[in-house]
């Protein structure tokens, strides 16, 4: 169990006659609070504007 990261929490796949478990991961776990922190924290501002003052949509065609 150790080998595989499995702890208390499976994810039970049926694939072509097998029964595969995999670790039930979160990657997204605790992303909601660090973003609240962030914004408390003034650290949620963009680096760069997202509109290119100078940009020319023909040049993309």
């Amino acid at each position: 169990m150790e080998k595989y990261n499995i702890t208390d929490k499976v994810e039970l796949i049926l694939e072509k006659g097998y029964i595969i478990l995999k670790p039930k991961s979160e990657p997204r776990l605790g992303w909601e609070k660090a973003f609240k922190k962030m914004h408390e924290n003034g650290d949620d501002e963009p680096f760069m504007n997202d509109v290119i003052e100078d940009e020319n949509p023909e040049e993309w065609i």
